[in-house]
């Protein structure tokens, strides 16, 4: 079975201003998120792409058009189940308030029982994208062959669960994993089980050097903004 390679977007607006955005239109890469997304060709530069799956979220769209404006033989697909978490009454709002939340308690500890008001629960974020990532590997598998390796540009939630459900843990403990905008995170799939081959790389080292404040105990809900 193929190779998925994850590609987070780039860093965004929302990620630099501390906001949720979810599935709120008109979330663009800043500066360093199109300096991420205009580096990532030449990162995976090695690799015989045959597909390009994007989030239909504009800050997905932005990471992935210079890959395809320097592969002009790769077709792009938009999938809705790969899109970010519906995060409903949460949406565009501060994390530093939705951080008092009883909710957000539930969220960092709790997650499978977790469900955003108006929005969707976790676990269904999670049930979509990994049904997403099942057929488009049989597709993928059919017309380019087993050893065919292809990108799919999502958000951080979304490749938090993916790499969870690829590693057998429950969704309640996906909150330990990291990806920071821009990483990849490298699934290989195979008839018996996944193979979790990079997760979260950036090529940068930056963000685990010691900050004036210390990271907080909590995950980032969304992803957060990665290295300062």
């Amino acid at each position: 079975m193929p190779t998925l390679i994850l590609v987070r977007h780039g860093r965004s607006t929302a990620n630099t201003e501390g906001v949720l955005a979810g599935w709120t239109p008109g979330v663009a890469l800043d500066e360093r998120g199109a300096a991420q997304a205009a580096e990532l060709p030449g990162r995976l530069a090695g690799l015989p792409i045959s597909e390009v799956v994007s989030s239909p979220l504009q800050r997905c769209q932005e990471t992935v058009r210079p890959l395809l404006d320097a592969r002009p033989e790769l077709t792009a697909h938009t999938d809705e189940r790969i899109g970010e978490a519906h995060y409903g009454d949460w949406s565009g709002r501060k994390l530093a308030e939705l951080k008092d939340e009883p909710l957000m308690e539930v969220v960092q500890a709790h997650p499978s029982a977790a469900a955003f008001p108006g929005g969707e629960s976790m676990r269904a974020m999670q049930t979509r994208a990994a049904e997403a990532v099942r057929e488009w590997n049989a597709r993928v598998e059919r017309d380019h062959g087993p050893g065919a390796v292809y990108v799919m540009c999502s958000h951080g939630d979304i490749i938090k669960s993916l790499v969870a459900e690829a590693l057998g843990l429950h969704l309640d403990l996906f909150q330990r994993i990291s990806v920071e905008p821009c990483s990849i995170t490298a699934i290989r799939y195979t008839r018996l089980r996944p193979f979790l081959v990079r997760l979260g790389d950036t090529g940068d080292f930056a963000s685990l050097a010691p900050r004036e404040e210390p990271p907080a105990d909590d995950a980032t809900v969304g992803g957060g903004a990665g290295a300062p």
